[in-house]
Order: structure tokens, then C-alpha cells, then sequence
């Protein structure tokens, strides 16, 4: 072995060690960044992560001279209120430049064009003329200095909070408000006006469902039919644990027949009485029930029936609905029971709804628990 291999051989702990009597240990070191040089022998490592400190604070023309101050004042009020028309200006677009069906394809084209260049340009002053007088004013106008603060525990004493809001409150101040009406007053007219397009075009976007959500096809004396093969069914039709899709029928008659056979859809199961709970038996009849095929999760189809278990299972986010127990939720992330279509049978034995659904079917949201 070379003298380099034995050098190369020593640990970092050893070349700690003091080679005699009571010479100091050197603490280890990693190697220096490129283009630093090696500390002398025996010396410790400098702090390579000076603090560089802030730079020197440079007032602005607008701190120097009080004419500077107040063209910046005026440049704000002025994004502000471009802001301003730009919303009038889309309001103005959706509701003259009208777009209708009987037009010749060359004029709808232009209109279409038109309004879709107003649009665009009165979106564009709405809403960028609020952020850039924003910034404006921020760098113009409130105050400049620089601060470094150490980091701290993130809920601070009660001296601190007081701190925090009387910082609060003095930045309110600085920001000068109170102080710069007309910037206080074209700030107030852009943000309040600047929503107002975003809700005429939302309001474009269809009829309003009105309570045509919570409505079905299905009302008492509608015969219940197979779907999609179609013809109605007697009670004798069913044995205990049979499961028949079905539909109203004659919804295919109806002025929008897609949408009232996607909420129409319901699963028609045969169980022993016994089996059922009291709430379940008031809308069977000897056994047979019917629940809405939307599940009261996402809407999607609840199409899995489990017969040991009568478990009713969504496929698409596991929510399960046990059929003996009116269909109550015993699992996974629906919050309200399937709705139950009330059953009975016509003078000729076959199976009609006693009722229309007596509660929504579909999805839950804000309106409905």
C-alpha cells in the first residue's frame, strides 16, 4: 500500500483524533463549492452563507414629489375606470347584437364575429383593468419599505395577535383610502360591476329547471311495463327474487322523452312480506317492491341486486341500499334512501304506480337534504 492509499484510507472520525498531547481536533469538512479553495490545514471552515442583507431602500418619484403622487393617482382612477366600461361594454354586446335563428348564414356569421369580439374586449378591460390598477397603485402609491422578519411558531401570544391587527389596521391606513376618494370610489364601481357579464352568460346557458327536477312521469294509474322489450306485468309474472327494469308507460309520448326516462327509471323486486319493514310494506304490494334506479349519490344507475342479502349496489361509487329496510343507505357515500314508487294493481291484476314518487329522485344537492 502507497502513502495516497493510506491517506486515502483514513475516516473522517480518525483525522478528528488528535495526533498527540492535546493538539485541538479540526472538525470534518465536505469539500469546498467549485472555485472556493480548501481551508488551510487546521483551520475551520468559514460560514459560506453570509446574510447578503437588504439592498438600500430607493425612494420613488411619487415619495419625492407630491405631482407624481397625484398622476398616479389618476392613472389608477383611470384603469379603474376602463374597467368600468369594458363591463358596460359586454353588457351592452350580449343584449344589442342579437344572434337568431332565421338570419342568412353571411349575417349570422358577421354577428356571431361581432359579438364575439365585444365580448371578448369588454371581458379583457373588466377584468384586467381591476388587476393592473391594483398593482399600479400598489407599487406607486402604498408604502415602499422593505422588512425581514424571522420565522415564529404559527400561532402567536396574545401580544402578537394584538400586533397583527394593529398592523392590520394601520396597512388600511397606509393604503390611503380614506385619504384617495377617487381611487376609493372607481375601485368600488369596477369590482361591483365587473361580475355582472359572467352572470348574464351563466344565465344564457338554458331555461331554468324549475322544480322539473323533482318531477317524474310516473303518477297513480300508470301501468308499469318492461324495459326496453316493453308489456306489462301482473304480480304472478314475479317470484320471489326476481328484479324487472321497468318504465311508466307511454313515457315515450312525453315532449322530451330522453329526460323523463332517465329520471322514469325504476327497479321493480319481488321479496317475502316477511322480509319487508313497516315503512317498506306501505308502498308493496304482496311483496313486490319498486325503488328509483338513480342512486342518490352521483345519479348513476343502481343496477346490482344481491338476493341473499337483498342489498341493492351502485356500481360506480359502491353506495349500497338494503331493499328489506326501504332501501336505507348502509354503505358508501349516498345520503338518502332510494325513493319508493307506491305500488297497487288495476281491475285486470297488473301492477300501476298508487302514486307518483312522493320525494325527489336523483342526486342530492343544496335544495334537497
Amino acid at each position: 500500500m502507497t502513502d495516497d492509499d493510506r491517506r486515502d484510507a483514513v475516516t473522517p472520525q480518525q483525522r478528528q483524533e488528535p495526533d498527540s498531547g492535546n493538539a485541538p481536533a479540526v472538525p470534518a469538512a465536505g469539500p469546498a463549492p467549485a472555485g472556493e479553495p480548501e481551508p488551510p490545514e487546521g483551520q475551520p471552515v468559514p460560514d459560506r452563507f453570509e446574510d447578503p442583507g437588504l439592498p438600500e431602500h430607493r425612494p420613488r418619484s411619487t415619495d419625492r414629489d407630491p405631482r407624481a403622487a397625484r398622476r398616479a393617482e389618476f392613472q389608477v382612477a383611470a384603469l379603474f375606470s376602463l374597467s368600468v366600461t369594458g363591463t358596460l361594454l359586454a353588457l351592452a354586446a350580449y343584449y344589442t347584437v342579437q344572434v337568431e335563428d332565421d338570419l342568412g348564414v353571411a349575417e349570422l356569421l358577421g354577428r356571431l364575429r361581432l359579438s364575439t369580439l365585444l365580448l371578448g374586449i369588454g371581458l379583457f378591460l373588466a377584468l384586467f383593468c381591476v388587476g393592473a390598477g391594483v398593482v399600479h397603485w400598489a407599487r406607486r402609491l402604498m408604502p415602499g419599505e422593505e422588512w425581514t422578519e424571522h420565522r415564529h411558531v404559527l400561532r402567536g401570544s396574545d401580544t402578537d395577535r394584538a400586533e397583527a391587527r394593529r398592523i392590520l389596521a394601520d396597512g388600511a391606513a397606509e393604503s390611503g383610502l380614506g385619504r384617495r376618494p377617487l381611487i376609493r370610489n372607481t375601485l368600488v364601481g369596477a369590482l361591483a360591476l365587473a361580475p355582472l357579464p359572467a352572470i348574464a352568460l351563466l344565465r344564457d346557458t338554458g331555461p331554468l329547471p324549475e322544480d322539473s327536477l323533482s318531477r317524474t312521469f310516473w303518477r297513480a294509474g300508470l301501468h308499469l311495463v318492461r324495459d326496453p322489450e316493453g308489456g306489462r306485468i301482473r304480480p304472478d309474472d314475479l317470484v320471489v327474487g326476481s328484479v324487472v327494469h321497468v318504465m311508466p308507460e307511454g313515457v315515450d309520448e312525453a315532449e322530451h322523452p330522453l329526460e323523463e326516462r332517465a329520471k322514469a327509471a325504476v327497479l321493480v323486486i319481488r321479496l317475502d312480506p316477511e322480509d319487508l319493514d313497516q315503512e317498506s310494506l306501505g308502498g308493496a304490494h304482496e311483496g313486490i317492491v319498486a325503488y328509483s334506479k338513480i342512486c342518490t349519490h352521483m345519479g348513476c344507475p343502481v343496477g346490482l341486486y344481491e338476493q341473499q342479502t337483498r342489498h341493492l349496489l351502485c356500481p360506480c361509487h359502491q353506495s349500497t341500499f338494503d331493499v328489506s329496510r326501504h332501501c336505507q343507505v348502509i354503505f358508501g357515500p349516498a345520503k338518502r334512501p332510494l325513493p319508493q314508487l307506491p305500488l297497487t294493481v288495476d281491475p285486470e291484476g297488473y301492477l300501476v304506480a298508487a302514486d307518483g314518487f312522493r320525494e325527489a329522485v336523483g342526486p342530492s344537492f343544496w335544495e334537497r337534504g
